[in-house]
Formats: structure tokens, sequence, C-alpha cells
């Protein structure tokens, strides 16, 4: 059980003012969602104003997602040992206030530090947002909010290069970091005055060494996948960091197993619902990772869109999931189709919309748009199920390792998902157009070609290597689906047959 503040006790039905709780923590999601992407579309400001170099704007991205990464298992147990609504707080000051610093920086140095700290209060927002829809909603509406909080999370991945450009269009480059502060003002307000404490009973025993060994090692993996497609996946840099980041949380498996109370239990990972939901939530992440950066090539380089044209287009994608959470189809589904069910019926649609993109996509934006439209309701309901089976399969005391679990398996996703998809549409590319190996890049290959004739094979090269690598994204994605069923029936089958014998 979990301590809760006497005067916000849940009611039968779940907190008494949890929808407005919702939609105060869902605006503080947003925003730190947001901030994933909105950077993109001010590099061309920021080599100019700042005087950054190539390297300072790749460490002015990858500060915020690296440190954000990283972080999500402590900041999801700290949030559990000392306090949601505690770790809320200070993550949204963090975020406030690494904002600000970001807003008003003069040097590269200044704005890659607070990206930093802005990631830190990434880290516990998003963690402890989760843990905390978890503890107020009760079972029979718990599936609806993780439904609306997943729906936050498509749309800010989804509407951050939009908003960028819109910002840039009227303010300097710093007021896309300014404009959070007003919202992590009101998300300070609302979170002291309506959101309950909770915390486990536990919590008086830190497990410091497991938070250092996981940061070091989830941050070492993450800078890995984040510099593999720059560096090359065999490259030095690659190969150390991923070697050692698998050797350090190695040794953290090995320091949780000792511990009478590890920050993450890895008892869970005998739950078959449990490891379902991982399997699934990693293949949902990979799915959608790898195809929307195989989109925006797809859209720009094989149908020849500008840039907010092709960030456009993928916009169907991001709606499809908002109006299927928004009106809660998932959620009635899910009773119906129970967990497995739902789990097998949105990634079976979600791999079909990727291979209706690479079949019927290649000759204009119609067919695209049908499979964006597919892939846009499997993952209204795939995702919130998928979420809602990893935190079922904790106990409520450890919400917060759960929603850092959760985070972490959508960052690993991604990543694999761009890993493995633009290693496949490489190699494709290579062994169609073996002269455009060199030149590592479609712009450049294309410009390297001698006549029409020769862009022109260069360009079918692509659109083959496009459509190939989104095909094996649909397998991947359907054959975790249907294995995530498989397991998650196979634990119902087993608690059923529990429950039949204590009976």
């Amino acid at each position: 059980m979990t301590a809760t503040t006497a005067e916000h006790r849940p009611t039968a039905h779940g907190h008494p003012q949890r929808w407005l709780i919702l939609g105060v923590i869902c605006l503080a999601q947003l925003t730190v969602l947001l901030d994933n992407t909105v950077l993109n579309v001010a590099i061309p400001s920021l080599t100019e104003e700042l005087d950054a170099s190539t390297a300072d704007i790749q460490w002015m991205i990858n500060a915020y997602s690296l440190v954000q990464s990283g972080l999500l298992l402590t900041a999801g147990s700290a949030a559990d040992r000392y306090g949601r609504k505690k770790m809320l707080i200070a993550g949204l000051a963090l975020f406030g206030v690494g904002s600000l610093v970001a807003g008003l920086a003069q040097s590269s140095a200044q704005l890659i530090a607070a990206r930093a700290g802005m990631g830190v209060g990434g880290a516990l927002l998003i963690t402890t947002t989760l843990a905390v829809v978890v503890q107020i909603f009760d079972d029979t509406e718990r599936v609806k909010a993780i439904g609306l909080w997943s729906t936050v999370n498509s749309l800010g991945f989804a509407v951050g290069p939009l908003i960028g450009g819109v910002m840039l269009d009227h303010f300097w480059w710093g007021a896309i970091f300014l404009v959070n502060i007003p919202v992590a003002v009101l998300g300070l307000v609302a979170v002291v005055s309506l959101v309950p404490e909770s915390k486990s009973r536990q919590g008086d025993r830190p497990d410091l060494l497991g938070a250092v060994l996981s940061t070091l090692g989830m941050t070492a993996v993450v800078y890995a996948i984040i510099s593999g497609p720059e560096h090359g996946w065999t490259s030095a840099q690659v190969l150390v960091s991923a070697t050692a980041g698998v050797v350090v949380l190695g040794a953290f498996a090995l320091w949780e197993l000792r511990i009478p109370y590890p920050m993450l239990d890895l008892h869970f990972f005998r739950d078959q619902r449990f490891v379902g939901a991982v399997a699934g939530a990693i293949l949902v992440a990979f799915g959608m990772g790898g195809s929307l950066f195989l989109l925006t090539q797809h859209l720009q380089f094989v149908l020849g869109y500008g840039p907010l044209e092709a960030g456009l287009r993928t916009a169907p994608l991001a709606l499809t999931v908002v109006a299927l959470n928004l009106t809660g189809v998932g959620a009635r589904l899910l009773p119906r189709l129970g967990t497995p069910g739902t789990i097998a019926c949105g990634m079976t649609l979600l791999s079909a919309g990727l291979a209706a993109i690479a079949l019927l996509g290649g000759s204009g934006y119609g067919g695209m748009l049908a499979g964006l439209i597919v892939m846009g309701a499997g993952i209204s309901l795939a995702m919130p199920a998928m979420a809602n089976a990893i935190m079922s399969a904790i106990p409520p005391e450890k919400a917060g390792v759960g929603a850092g679990v959760n985070g972490t398996l959508a960052e690993f996703g991604n990543g694999l998902g761009v890993a493995v998809l633009g290693a496949v549409l490489n190699s494709r590319f290579a062994a169609l157009v073996p002269g455009a190996v060199a030149a590592a890049s479609l712009p450049a290959a294309l410009a390297a070609a001698d006549d029409a004739g020769e862009r022109a094979r260069i360009a079918d090269a692509f659109a083959s290597g496009v459509e190939t690598s989104q095909l094996v994204g649909a397998v991947a994605v359907l054959a975790g689906g249907l294995l995530a069923a498989v397991l998650l029936r196979r634990a119902e089958r087993a608690d059923s047959s529990a429950a039949a014998a204590a009976a």
C-alpha cells in the first residue's frame, strides 16, 4: 500500500479532482516532450547568433535527451521513496529554471548546461506524472487516463517542430524556451494545491549505488544509440560506449539482486505479464520511432516535399492517436478484447500501416495517408494497454519505478528503431548503388551523379531502401505484438488457475 495524505484520500472511483489533476500533469508533460524536438528548427538561428559549431548543436540537442533518459529509473525510484508530489514539484522547478537559463544563454556552453538541467527536470516529470496517474485513478478509469497521457506523448512528438517554426517566425530563438516558464509556474501552483502526496513505506533506505550504476549505464547505452548514426555503429566511440553501458548495467543487475531494498526489483521479470508488456512496449516504440525517421526522408527525398510540408503531412498519425484516445475508443475496447487481444489488435494495425506506407506510399501521398491513419489507430490501442499492463504488473508502491521502466523502454525502442531501420535502409541503398557508399547520403549521391539517368537510378534505389526498411519494421512490430499477446495470455491463464486453486 502507499501512504497518502489524509486530506486527499481517493474515493471509491479515485481522487475526487483526478481529471483536473490529469489535465495539469499532462500540460507539464507536453512541455517536456516538446523540448525533445522543438530545438531542431532553431539550428540555423543558433548557428548564426551563438556562433555554434556542428558539435555544439549536437550537444545542445543530445544533452537534454541523454540526461533525461539516463535518469529515468533513478527519478522513478526517488519518487517512490521520497514522495511523488515532492519530485513533481522538483521536476517543474528544475525545468522552469533550466528554461530561463536556456532562453537567456549567451554562449553555446551555457545553453548546453541549461539543456542538461532541463533534462533532469524532464526525467522527474515524465516518471512522476505516470506514477501519479496510477495513484489517483482506480482500475475502471485507469486505462482511459493512461490513454490520455499517451495522447500527450504522441502530440508532443508531432507538433514540436511546428510550434518551434511558428515561434521563430515571430520571436528570437530564446522564446522557444521562455514560453515554458508560465507553464512551469502554473503547474507548480496546481501541483501544490491539488496533487496528493504518495510514496512507498520502504522509502527510508535509498539505493545510492544502484542509482549511480543505472544512471551511468543507461547514459552510456543511450549515448551509443544517439551517436551511432553520426559516427558509425562499428566506430570505437560507439562500441566503447555501448560495451561500457552493458557492463555497468550488468553490475547494476547483480547489485539489485543482492540488496534487500533494490531500486529496481528484478523479480518483476519473472512475471509474464510484465515481460510481455515490456516486449510489446519496446516494439511499439521501435515501430513508431523508426517509421517516423523513415517517413521524413520518404516525404522529402522520394516524394519531393519541403521540410515544413513533410512535417505537416506526418500530422495525421498524431491526430488519429489524439482523436481515438480522446473519444476513449481504446478504453472501451480493452474490457471486451482483454489486454492481450487489445495489444495484438493494436500492433497488427501498426504493422499493417507500416506495410501500407511501404507498398502504397511510393507513388504519392494518398497511400501514405491511409497508412498513417492505420498506424495511428494501432498506436492508440496498443500504447495505453501496454503502459497499463506494465504498471499493473508492478506493486502500487513501486509506481515510480514502473513509470521509469516505461519511459526507458520508450527511449530504448525509439533509438533501436532508428538504428535498425536506418541500417537496413543504408544497406539496401548501398547494395543497389555501390558508388553511393562513399557519399553516405542521398543528397551527396545525387550531387555526385553524372547525368539525369544516374540520378533517377539513385533516387529509385533510395526509394527501394525505404520500402525494404519499412517492411522490416512492419514484420518486427507484428512479431513483437503477437509475442506480447501470447505472454500476456499465458500470464492471465496462470493467474486464473492459481486463483481457482486457492478457492
